[in-house]
């Protein structure tokens, strides 16, 4: 990926003169809104903003529930408790994400990451064969203890049903604290299998793409029995849909963690004032906006491993 395209909804209050910005951040080719007449979509909710919340479209959700809470808010905290990151007095504690490459390359990223002050990486696994994977988990754990790093791995559903276990069972050596999404979304009985004997713990991801109602994400739930659930709004529902997988998951004692989906920082820092206003105990999965470019103008800023407003 080169470029990614994202959209911006701007309302307008004429007595007041206030306007609220957010982002509409549509991620081709994972999205479930990814659709050629997604322009159309934007056009009609324009026309009738007080839909928009409802729409059966998360991004276009996230972008409306943005600006609508930025248009009506007296400050620049569009959610009640996230204050103190608004005001730059605490910081949310986030993984340092290993992108994919070859051996030498997400070895040279670790490092990098660790030397910045992470004690929790993300690796990404199933780019490159799985013996070089192996050995580079190997190499990490030479030189760092499970007490002194954290290791999560996102598999992207590159495991097959016929391999999955056998893969877990080899990574399992590495004291790894959980694996993201090992199969393609939309196989609830063969993920349910490997979240019930497989020996780490699962987190999913695309399995809770596209918007829901609450009683679908309980029987999601109840289907596959994560141990966690990764939850990206701009993918899930927008912030209502996450709030209901968030519920749904805490019934049933299924920790979660939430990450961003490459938007701008406009939607960035929507989601960590989301994020902020929880409280969260786990480590975050944030973007930090440094991967672009051309990014909008933040005061958004990495200290270590924690992001912080200014």
């Amino acid at each position: 990926m080169w470029e990614k395209e994202t959209y911006f909804v701007e309302l307008f209050d004429p007595e007041s003169g206030r306007k609220g910005t957010g982002e509409c951040a549509l991620f081709r080719g994972l999205s479930a809104d990814d659709r050629p007449d997604y322009e159309e979509l934007l056009d009609y909710y324009c026309a009738h903003p007080e839909e928009a919340q409802e729409a059966p479209y998360s991004s276009i959700r996230i972008g409306f529930e943005t600006a609508m809470r930025a248009l009506s808010a007296d400050s620049e905290c569009i959610f009640p408790g996230a204050e103190a990151w608004v005001e730059g007095r605490e910081g949310i504690v986030i993984n340092g994400l290993v992108w994919m490459g070859d051996k030498a390359t997400m070895l040279r990223r670790v490092r990098e990451k660790i030397d910045a002050g992470f004690s929790v990486l993300k690796l990404k696994i199933g780019g490159i064969d799985f013996d070089e994977e192996c050995d580079i988990l190997t190499a990490i754990r030479r030189e760092f203890k499970p007490e002194d790093l954290t290791i999560r791995l996102d598999a992207n559903g590159s495991f097959r049903p016929d391999n999955a276990l056998e893969k877990l069972d080899r990574l399992a050596c590495y004291h790894i604290h959980s694996l993201e999404q090992p199969l393609p979304a939309g196989m609830p009985g063969e993920s349910a299998s490997i979240c019930a004997s497989g020996p780490i713990p699962i987190a999913l991801d695309e399995e809770l793409i596209g918007c829901r109602e609450p009683h679908e994400c309980g029987e999601i739930l109840d289907a596959i029995r994560p141990q966690y659930i990764i939850l990206k709004p701009s993918l899930c529902g927008g912030f209502r849909g996450a709030d209901a997988w968030i519920a749904e998951a805490e019934k049933r004692g299924i920790g979660w963690w939430a990450t961003s989906a490459l938007e701008s920082n406009v939607g960035l820092n929507a989601i960590a004032q989301w994020v902020a206003a929880k409280r969260p105990v786990l480590h975050q999965g944030l973007g930090t906006g440094q991967l672009y470019s051309n990014n909008t103008p933040t005061s958004m800023l990495l200290r270590g491993e924690s992001l912080y407003n200014g």
